[in-house]
């Protein structure tokens, strides 16, 4: 579930309303982001105040991959936050700030990172973390400290069974991703057979484990097989493709590795599409004409409501792709709690205070084309999944 940048299509969707280039809408919304030096360490605040002349004084943490293979996908992520909390500052005279946790993708140095921010009380929330795995080792420490953490891209459904009652996420779980991928291949797509591959990680398996026993309840002759990411040469599994496949199902991490995929099943004259998940849903690193990927939310880039918040962001960190944007809704859902803290109580809002306004969430207008509230359990109310195909080397919605 990470990726990198730009192309005409989204999926890391970012959900403020920046209409007339003016950041009113977004006080209103009580959503908002920051920029780039928006960064800082969680010391050496100023005094700021909220739009009801009370000091707000914060830091959130945003915890995802900055370093390495994915911290392409993982620096935009952040940038998207940075954006956030730089427009929410402006539009609603807070100082908050962010704090940049890079946990490698690794779910031991994310526990790290996590700890030492339990551990700081300038710190009253957290955006992410970005993975299953770091969500599992930074989860119950974050939890026990009463932070609330919004994901944008941690997708297993075993997130929201209880163990981290603080955690919430602004998109769908793999159960409900795996379901509206095999239905779409089975009552649009009517495939016969499919191949799906899954690339060891728990997010790719989580979405396998969903995805086959649908296709083969509907009848699909499916066959399986597993690959590493850090494999290059896929012509051995290339060749397993039969002729008479229909898809081959890449729920994986790094659309790097679908790219090289797909090149060598064009090498082999493999005919089947290739059906992607969130992780493979990157304009510029997957381009395989006539596939499809399922992700998270419509597309901004296209769309002219967002044209000012998409010409915002590219001037100020350059082209995106569609894993980050959904780190823009997230880091909406931390700040507007924040503020209402703020509104309601000190300068410095007190985390419990925070981690409850997270729960009760309402914004009505968002880049991920809904409102965001949450269920009990941290899940985001009637969360959905889009699906695009590639034609000419564009993404564009696939018809249903």
């Amino acid at each position: 579930m990470i990726k990198q940048r730009r192309a005409p299509r989204m999926r890391f969707t970012a959900r403020a309303l920046i209409l007339g280039g003016t950041v009113v809408t977004l006080a209103l919304l009580a959503a908002g982001c920051g920029g780039d030096d928006s960064s800082s360490s969680a010391s050496g605040t100023t005094t700021g105040a909220s739009s009801s002349g009370k000091p707000c004084n914060a830091s959130i943490g945003v915890l995802t991959v900055l370093t390495g293979a994915a911290g392409p996908q993982g620096r935009e992520m952040l940038h998207w936050a940075q954006l956030a909390v730089e427009q929410f500052n402006e539009a609603n005279g807070t100082n908050i700030k962010v704090v940049e946790g890079d946990d490698q993708l690794d779910p031991a140095q994310a526990a790290t990172v996590a700890q030492e921010w339990a551990s700081n009380p300038k710190i009253v929330a957290v955006v992410g973390p970005e993975s299953d795995s770091t969500v599992d080792s930074a989860g119950p420490i974050l939890g026990k400290a009463g932070l609330a953490m919004v994901s944008s891209t941690a997708t297993s459904s075993r997130l929201t069974d209880g163990k981290y009652p603080t955690f919430y996420r602004v998109i769908p779980p793999d159960s409900l991703q795996g379901s509206q991928d095999a239905k779409y291949m089975t009552d649009t797509l009517k495939v016969k057979k499919v191949f799906v591959i899954d690339d060891q990680s728990a997010y790719s398996k989580g979405i396998a484990d969903v995805v086959v026993p649908k296709l083969k309840d509907a009848g699909v002759d499916v066959s399986t097989d597993s690959v590493s990411q850090n494999n290059t040469d896929y012509s051995a599994l290339v060749s397993k493709i039969a002729d008479d496949t229909d898809v081959v199902f890449l729920p994986w991490m790094l659309a790097a590795n679908a790219q090289l995929f797909g090149d060598q099943m064009a090498e082999q004259g493999k005919k089947a599409a290739i059906f992607g998940s969130d992780g493979v849903f990157s304009p510029q690193d997957f381009h395989v004409n006539g596939s499809y990927l399922s992700t998270f939310s419509p597309d901004i880039q296209n769309d002219p409501k967002y044209a000012d918040l998409v010409k915002e962001f590219e001037d100020k960190y350059g082209q995106f792709g569609a894993f980050g944007l959904t780190t823009y809704p997230a880091t909406q859902v931390v700040l507007d709690a924040v503020k209402k803290a703020c509104d309601d109580g000190s300068a410095t809002p007190d985390i419990a205070a925070v981690a409850d306004n997270v729960k009760n969430t309402d914004i009505q207008d968002s880049v991920l084309g809904q409102p965001i509230e949450f269920e009990s359990n941290g899940e985001m109310k009637n969360a959905k999944f889009y699906v695009y195909t590639i034609k000419d080397g564009k993404y564009v919605i696939a018809p249903s």
